[in-house]
């Protein structure tokens, strides 16, 4: 991501390219269509230094180095210097165009800290004052401009308008240029900041899910070395049923086992999983298995995404996938169809997920991937945690996707998980796949 001074620096080298060009036509213009005789010379010689200068800063940019403040005042110190000289050589103040002056003005109080930016001007101002003591003037070509007052100040007018516009061109699109570029870092900077945040709170998890499994594995091994024991004994004393209350302590052991596991993994441990190649067809069957019991769910695949191969953390994938199915069957109606459609081309895959439920108003949208932020009544069940979509989030994060989710009252949730590009052996071009996930 560029710094701001980079992006600042960037637009400065473009608009000089602009302003020699500029300065270029104007003279030849005025110097062969307007009858003023200039010393083109000396005047091309000062755009020669301008046009060397932007090539180094050109350069400097190429090499992605961090552009200081410094830097930028500098350049725009010269630009002043330059434009002075120029309208030295071309009438002094008498020049129409020292409007220019303005421009530098502007654009220093938009890319320079205020410290700066006063002292630009206030340089600006002292080389304008100059030329009213020193300048060469205009030679003006014919008879009648230099006899005829009205008629040298009708083109001095003339020459002002065309100046005002130039100017006023300048400064409109160089700082609405600037102002878009400086917005979409920001924008991306905010992204980041997201990112971070959702990323800080999975690793919290993914300790919090560490610690419970190592502070409870060793009285879950007690209570089962314990429980075996206890079977043992009443398999030969006691009647059948203290038994069997024996064995669900047992298998109720294994099961805290199997959740703790199964926290971990989901807070985490699962997203430094390394990349296989899997064709897509068989991780979303994989991921749909086991989301509902009946056959509710309606998968689309076209017929040029059924061998397409993508190369991702199958397990991680497979279990995000498969969170946002089940929160779909869940939120749809028992008799409800859910449908789980995937689109290719040559640059993506889109997995779209959709259910029947009864959508989620803005303000619940706008919480949906929050951590333990769940609209369900049953907070006793492992899905009600309010995880799934955040965890969903994360892990596609990971791997440098996003989670999309469209949703409004009355119609229903679609989620939509979006990968990256991927390069396989058996697709060569980038892959994306996107798919919105639940609530």
């Amino acid at each position: 991501m560029q710094s701001r001074e980079n992006i600042n620096f960037s637009w400065i080298v473009t608009l000089r390219w602009g302003a020699v060009l500029g300065q270029a036509v104007i003279i030849l213009l005025v110097h062969y269509a307007g009858g003023i005789a200039l010393p083109l010379g000396p005047i091309f010689a000062i755009l020669a230094l301008a046009l060397v200068s932007n090539v180094a800063c050109q350069g400097r940019l190429r090499r992605r180095t961090p552009i200081s403040e410094a830097t930028i005042d500098g350049v725009m110190l010269l630009d002043v210097l330059l434009l002075t000289a120029l309208l030295y050589l071309t009438g002094g103040p008498f020049n129409p165009f020292s409007f220019l002056y303005l421009v530098n003005a502007a654009l220093g109080a938009v890319v320079l800290r205020p410290a700066r930016a006063w002292t630009l001007a206030a340089f600006s101002l002292s080389c304008f004052a100059v030329l009213f003591f020193d300048h060469h003037p205009l030679a003006l070509g014919s008879a009648e401009h230099a006899h005829h007052g009205e008629d040298s100040m009708l083109v001095h007018l003339r020459g002002m308008w065309v100046a005002f516009g130039v100017t006023a061109g300048f400064i409109v699109y160089f700082i609405q240029r600037v102002t878009r570029a400086l917005a979409a870092r920001d924008a991306e900077l905010t992204a980041a900041r997201a990112r971070r945040a959702r990323e800080d709170r999975l690793a919290s998890l993914a300790t919090l899910a560490a610690g419970a499994a190592h502070e409870l594995a060793t009285p879950l091994s007690t209570i089962a070395v314990v429980a075996r024991e206890l079977e043992r004994q009443l398999a030969v004393s006691g009647t059948p049923d203290t038994v069997e209350d024996a064995r669900l302590i047992r298998s109720q052991v294994t099961r805290c086992r199997d959740i703790l596991d199964q926290m971990s993994a989901d807070a985490g441990g699962s997203t430094g999983e390394a990349a296989a190649a899997v064709s897509l067809a068989s991780l979303i069957e994989d991921a749909v298995r086991g989301a509902s019991t009946n056959d509710r769910i309606k998968i689309e695949v076209p017929e040029n995404a059924k061998d397409h191969i993508v190369r991702v953390p199958v397990r991680a994938l497979t279990r995000a996938i498969r969170s946002v199915v089940k929160n779909a069957c869940e939120a749809s109606p028992p008799d409800a169809p859910v449908t789980v459609a995937i689109a290719s081309d040559d640059a993506s895959i889109r997995i779209d997920i959709r259910d029947q439920g009864r959508g989620m108003t803005p303000e619940v949208l706008a919480r949906a991937d929050e951590p333990f932020f769940t609209t369900k009544a049953d907070r006793e069940s492992a899905s009600g945690m309010g995880l799934g979509l955040f965890l969903t989030r994360a892990i596609l994060e990971q791997l440098g996707g996003r989670l999309q989710l469209v949703s409004a009252p009355g119609t229903g949730t679609t989620v939509t998980l979006v990968l990256p590009s991927a390069v396989t052996p058996d697709h060569p071009r980038a892959v994306a796949s996107t798919v919105q996930g639940p609530r």
